[in-house]
């Protein structure tokens, strides 16, 4: 049987604040992260590349910030200015940092050099962390597990034979076997709460526009942000306060909240007022059977919602799985726009080519449709949503799958069996409202102890803090195992 490590790692405020009182240094945590990147990493397939002159140069320059700020007396101010100074957080490789691989886990972009740095990525290196590497991801983010084309598959430490999600999945392996506190990652359709829930830890997908994609990036139909996995709720909070903020330009900009979403979290969880929550089980994205230990955890959920005074109601799905093909030509249009030459076409995996052939027979007439059919999908789900705060599911149909369930020789089979697998998280990225899968329920399936996510997903835009705060209630009142260490059935 799988159990905890010995010295469970600290979170990522912990961490912050070790560093600032001297009982951590920032050189020593550098190394020490690096090693279990080269060793636990190795074992989840956790990172696509290590950055190790990156990493020791950022820490050697958190080590003299931390060190000036004590000799002058100011690490309070420095604490306000840079609350993450010194802390690992990976980058996904899907996100781009001049002069490091940029790969976006395909043959195709092997041994590919990114010549800029993409905004997220500048906020998170300005915040002074430790970027210690780029985070695995499969072929262009595009699936629901992460079986690179360019390097070692992710697994989930609670079972190496068992996926770690996607397309987050070497973020969320790295953060939920203690290499590192918190990671960033990106979610188009689930790809920070998949591989959260099938790691047991935090992933949050804030609401459209909190995190620009800008300057190089643009929202589109804005299904896509970037997000951030962690294994606790306030360390998520403090991760997007990292990530967020506007740039000019952006079509859909959030509307700028007083304080910090750290600082909103405690001011919202202070407040006693029972909240209206939606319970959905019915799956949304596909017809599929829900595995009994996935209803249970929603049901486990349920009962410490219900003892802190909350409103629960069940409702109906709002659409049906055929309703949600509206979707089909953003999903496979987005892959078709990927610039790619000959050569590098014939590199790509079977569900890739699937993709981008599918997007090609669209017409823009078919695009604009879908534009429309999905706001429209949109307007209809969020009517539904209104007379409650919070709407509950089961982050996924069933326990981590194995890597077969999921890759199948067959694109189109291939698509079908995510959307069984996921059939919840995608509608949050179409409404945009900010959703987060919380570790919550653990079971033995098959004689090895799996985790099952809880997915709660707000019904109002902006709504970041409230969502953070029900979150951070369930981690009161039922908390979870923080850290595993990679284990074989």
């Amino acid at each position: 049987m799988m159990t905890a490590q010995s010295e469970t790692p600290r979170g990522a405020l912990e961490t912050a604040a070790a560093l600032r009182t001297g009982e951590l240094d920032a050189e020593e945590l550098a190394e020490r992260t690096l090693d279990a990147a080269r060793s636990t990493g190795a074992e989840v397939g956790a990172f696509a590349h290590l950055l190790e002159a990156l990493t020791r140069e950022q820490a050697r320059s958190a080590a003299g910030q931390l060190e000036q700020a004590r000799r002058a007396g100011r690490l309070a101010e420095l604490a306000d200015h840079r609350p993450l100074l010194g802390v690992p957080l990976p980058i996904k490789d899907l996100t781009q940092v001049a002069g490091a691989p940029f790969e976006a886990g395909s043959a195709a972009l092997a041994g590919n050099i990114a010549t800029l740095t993409d905004g997220v990525a500048q906020q998170i290196l300005d915040g002074g962390t430790l970027t210690i590497g780029k985070t695995s991801t499969p072929e262009f983010g595009l699936p629901c597990y992460t079986e690179p084309a360019t390097g070692a598959p992710a697994r989930t430490p609670w079972d190496l034979d068992r996926t770690a999600g996607g397309s987050s999945g070497g973020a969320a392996a790295a953060v939920a076997s203690g290499i590192v506190p918190l990671a960033h990652g990106s979610d188009g359709g689930g790809s920070v709460r998949i591989p959260a829930a099938c790691c047991g830890i935090v992933g949050l997908k804030p609401s459209r526009g909190v995190i620009s994609p800008g300057p190089y990036g643009s929202e589109g139909m804005g299904l896509v942000t970037d997000g951030i996995l962690t294994r606790s709720v306030r360390d998520a909070a403090a991760g997007l306060d990292l990530l967020a903020g506007p740039r000019i330009g952006d079509f859909t900009p959030a509307a700028r909240a007083p304080g910090s979403h750290l600082t909103r979290l405690d001011d919202v969880g202070a407040q006693s007022a029972p909240l209206r929550i939606g319970v959905l089980r019915a799956p949304l994205a596909a017809e599929t059977d829900v595995h009994p230990a996935a209803v249970r955890g929603l049901d486990r959920a349920l009962e410490v919602l219900r003892g802190l005074g909350h409103e629960l109601t069940e409702i109906p799905a709002p659409f049906t799985p055929e309703d949600w093909t509206a979707f089909m030509p953003l999903w496979t249009v987005g892959a078709a726009t990927i610039p790619l030459d000959e050569e590098q076409e014939g590199k790509l995996l079977e569900l890739t080519r699937w993709l981008r052939e599918r997007g090609r027979s669209y017409s823009g007439v078919d695009l604009a449709r879908a534009f429309a059919g999905v706001q429209m999908l949109s307007r209809r789900t969020l009517e539904a949503f209104a007379p409650y705060d919070i709407v509950i599911t089961p982050a996924l149909s069933g326990p981590p799958a194995l890597p077969e369930e999921l890759q199948l020789v067959d694109g189109a089979a291939d698509f079908d069996a995510q959307c069984a697998f996921t059939p919840w998280t995608s509608t949050w990225n179409m409404l945009g409202a900010a959703a987060i899968s919380i570790p919550l329920h653990r079971e033995s399936i098959d004689g090895v102890e799996l985790p099952f996510g809880v997915h709660l997903g707000a019904t109002r835009h902006g709504d970041d803090a409230l969502l953070l705060s029900v979150a951070a209630q369930l981690e009161a009142r039922d908390p979870w195992p923080l850290v595993r260490t990679p284990h074989s059935a």
